[in-house]
């Protein structure tokens, strides 16, 4: 099947709308809610004959047949009643609005969606088709999307250390537009890794993957998103919830936690007071099963994700610097971690890999364990892969091919056999060494923060990166810096 003419057209049109306006969320919402009612029409017909639960009114026959302003004001009415049904309608519809207020250029979307089968399509093309959107949309920073767009080549290279297998379940308590589920799925119906039967294919489809996403718009994109990798049923539940996954235990474990928290230090909530004024006031979760009570929302999902893990699972998860030396509750956290599971690896990454400016994250990788008076963690391996690297988003993107040392020093077939990294002197000063449990908490706030390489730049005037490289890199602090210059500015007008 060529499908160079669908991207084509979808892309297009894309382009079409900017000019109006219409900015790559805009669209991709738009685009789902048509795609969506396309397939459930498909799903209607022969060899399916299915009942998706839309309303006679509402097919997507009926909406073809409107042009102007009729158009316009049927498609409103459908995206409003459509958002209250059960199911995965209610999820996929839920705070739909249509952003397209030129009736012309929303029946040519109509008209470009139906000219495509979309179910017989593989789950491939059209899940690379709505990825490479995500994508897009992730990479418009004004719009904050890419909050939400952990970089691929990252989760790749996560979930290959993990090494997901068939039959087990995998959760991520803040998942975004779902990049860790889809690469998970990926992983596991890879030949080269597992040969699925019968049974482990429909419990991939339909029981693997459990996530929690409490922005209505990204929670939509995430189910499409979902949905059109094949994972999910157009009639059935949906497999992420609107919950607030720090609030209450579900009391649900899983064999696995992928995860990306989102950043920003404390949770808050806004709240209207006495005279009727908004005020913002920082959030705190009373939970008992959480060694620490603090408003700092990683160190809370570290928490939560600890709790959500079978007695053997394992986590891999995305966290800011803070967590690793931030004292207090952080302090008591990290001694837990170490104490009460086995924290055996920690991914340094360099800024210039997120669309949030100048973040500068780890990756730490633990397996939970039974309640024992010893601790679990005997030694924590580091990869430094921030001291004299430099990705940029739009000129050195980070690649997956870049975390391959990383992976193979990781040896995720057997972790428990590895080797440090040596240099030419026959010294263990590369980027892969380990820690015992005592010196990491011999450390001051028994701090994780820890760096041995030397940085070249502040020595070495050729080990520079060119100079657009440097200019891309001096940017992206700058704007950095004005965030969180402009999140102070507003935390003052809030007081």
């Amino acid at each position: 099947m060529n499908t160079a003419p669908i991207v084509s057209r979808v892309w297009s049109f894309c382009t079409t709308l900017r000019d109006d306006g219409v900015g790559y969320g805009d669209y991709l919402e738009q685009l789902t809610y048509l795609i969506f009612l396309k397939m459930a029409d498909e799903y209607t017909k022969p060899p399916y004959h299915r009942d998706v639960g839309i309303p006679a009114q509402f097919t997507w026959q009926n909406l073809k047949s409107k042009r102007g302003a009729e158009l316009g004001g049927h498609y409103v009415t459908l995206l409003r009643e459509l958002g209250t049904r059960t199911g995965m309608l209610g999820p996929i519809f839920t705070k739909a609005q249509n952003k397209i207020q030129d009736p012309a250029k929303l029946y040519r979307l109509i008209d470009m969606v139906d000219g495509t089968e979309w179910v017989t399509m593989g789950s491939d093309v059209k899940g690379d088709i709505y990825e490479g959107l995500l994508e897009k949309n992730a990479e418009d920073t004004k719009s904050g999307a890419g909050q939400y767009f952990t970089p691929r080549a990252l989760i790749r290279a996560m979930v290959e250390c993990a090494r997901p297998e068939p039959g087990k379940r995998i959760a991520d308590p803040a998942c975004g537009t779902g990049g860790f589920f889809l690469a998970a799925y990926d992983f596991i119906t890879n030949p080269a890794n597992f040969h699925l039967d019968r049974e482990q294919k429909l419990f991939l489809k339909h029981e693997a993957f459990h996530g929690n996403e409490i922005v209505a718009n990204t929670r939509r994109l995430c189910l499409m998103n979902l949905f059109l990798h094949n994972i999910g049923e157009i009639d059935g539940g949906a497999p992420v919830s609107t919950n607030d996954a720090l609030v209450a235990d579900s009391g649900q474990r899983f064999d696995y936690v992928l995860a990306n928290p989102p950043f920003g230090k404390k949770s808050s909530m806004t709240f209207t007071n006495e005279e009727g004024e908004q005020e913002t006031d920082s959030l705190t979760y009373n939970r008992q099963d959480f060694w620490a009570t603090t408003s700092n929302k990683q160190l809370n999902f570290v928490q939560h994700i600890r709790t959500m893990l079978k007695t053997d699972g394992r986590a891999a998860v995305v966290v800011p610097d803070n967590v690793l030396f931030e004292g207090g509750a952080g302090e008591t956290i990290r001694k837990n971690l170490l104490d009460n599971t086995d924290l055996h690896t920690i991914l340094r990454l360099p800024t210039g890999v997120f669309y949030a400016q100048g973040v500068k994250a780890n990756v730490i990788f633990f397996d939970n364990r039974e309640a024992s008076p010893d601790p679990w963690t005997k030694q924590v391996w580091y990869y430094d892969y921030r001291t004299n690297i430099h990705h940029t988003l739009k000129k050195k993107p980070m690649r997956y091919e870049d975390l391959l040392d990383f992976v193979k020093c990781y040896n995720p077939r057997n972790r428990h056999r590895r080797k440090a990294t040596w240099d030419q002197n026959d010294a263990p000063d590369g980027r892969w060494r380990s820690y015992s449990y005592e010196e990491l908490t011999g450390r001051n706030k028994t701090s994780l923060d820890i760096f041995w390489l030397k940085d070249k730049g502040l020595t070495d005037l050729d080990s520079l990166p060119e100079p657009d490289e440097l200019a891309a890199e001096i940017i992206e602090s700058l704007e950095a810096g004005l965030d969180s210059f402009r999140q102070v500015l507003a935390g003052l007008g809030q007081d």
